[in-house]
């Protein structure tokens, strides 16, 4: 075991090193020129030579990106062009409110998709199924910003269960969960559906295992024999899933936010695209990948220790 841990730690690690080394050569590579938005266009070519000279980028590619790197694992993430103040406190507030976005829609997926995921495989080809069925089918369908647009109208301008403005963390923490859990539910709606799928599937998969004929032959009724024996085993590709889906819901909540006028990684990761401000972009994408990696990292963990028949290489 100690040694597949040591062999997945530096799989992650390099993995990181390869996404953050994409992420500054693609920026790198843009043909334009981050002083042109910072001096404007009547700015001399003497003037854009010192400011060239001063962020660093008159350096080679590769020389500029290990400095960048030494930096970045100490915390420093270097200076934005636009604001002219340090990226982690530029970022500190911000990353907050998408980790919290991203966190109730992660709940959400979970609360959702896994009692209907259960239902629907207890009740197969019956009318509950179908339902759950066709709604999967429908919610998948549908991108979550047009469901934020959809779900805005119905709950902030019809039912008005909420006002369409931001709340802030520091008017309440039960305020703010609770303005939150609107855009959440466009991110989870869409992970929600195809996670009723997959356990649906997967437990029906396991219904037919030898081992469950079993536990009926000692006298388990159906409930008890999901909760005891099928369970643990139909959800290790639930866990894959959702870990992978980590991604998926970070990129919705940045999408989302926009939609719901949310102060989060969103806005200020467009803004910073306009404004060249590559500190801010590059800091924003392998910070986005390191949860997407560690998510995964953990989820690999997590299911080896669910099902010890995996094999721990």
């Amino acid at each position: 075991m100690g040694k597949a841990l040591l062999k997945r730690v530096l799989l992650l690690i390099g993995t990181m090193l390869l996404v953050s080394a994409l992420a500054f050569v693609a920026f790198s590579v843009i043909p334009s020129d981050p002083t042109a938005s910072i001096l404007g266009a009547e700015a001399t070519d003497e003037q854009i030579a010192t400011l060239r000279a001063q962020l660093g980028l008159d350096l080679p590619v590769w020389q500029r990106y290990w400095n960048w790197l030494t930096a970045f694992v100490t915390g420093d993430f270097g200076q934005s062009y636009k604001y002219d103040k340090p990226v982690a406190e530029l970022l500190a507030d911000k990353t907050g409110v998408t980790m919290v976005l991203a966190a109730v829609s992660f709940v959400l997926i979970a609360a959702i998709s896994l009692p209907l995921g259960l239902i629907a495989a207890r009740r197969q080809g019956g009318l509950v199924d179908r339902a759950v069925t066709v709604l999967t089918q429908i919610t998948m369908s549908v991108p979550n910003f047009v469901l934020g647009i959809g779900i805005l109208y119905l709950f902030a301008l019809i039912l008005h269960w909420f006002a369409p403005e931001y709340v802030p963390l520091s008017q309440g923490l039960g305020a703010h969960l609770r303005y939150m859990v609107f855009p959440a539910l466009a991110i989870a709606l869409p992970k929600s559906a195809m996670t009723v799928k997959l356990l649906r599937g997967s437990i029906l998969g396991e219904l037919d295992q030898d081992y469950v004929r079993t536990a009926y032959s000692k006298g388990n009724s159906q409930g008890s024999a999901l909760r005891r024996h099928v369970l643990r085993n139909a959800m290790i590709p639930v866990v894959t899933f959702l870990a992978m889906a980590i991604g998926d819901i970070m990129a919705g909540s940045i999408v989302v936010e926009q939609v719901f006028s949310i102060p989060g990684l969103g806005r200020i990761l467009i803004a910073s695209i306009n404004n060249r401000d590559y500190p801010v972009v590059q800091a924003i994408v392998v910070m986005l990948a390191l949860i997407v990696v560690g998510c995964n990292f953990l989820a690999d963990l997590l299911y080896r220790v669910m099902d010890p028949r995996i094999e721990r290489t």
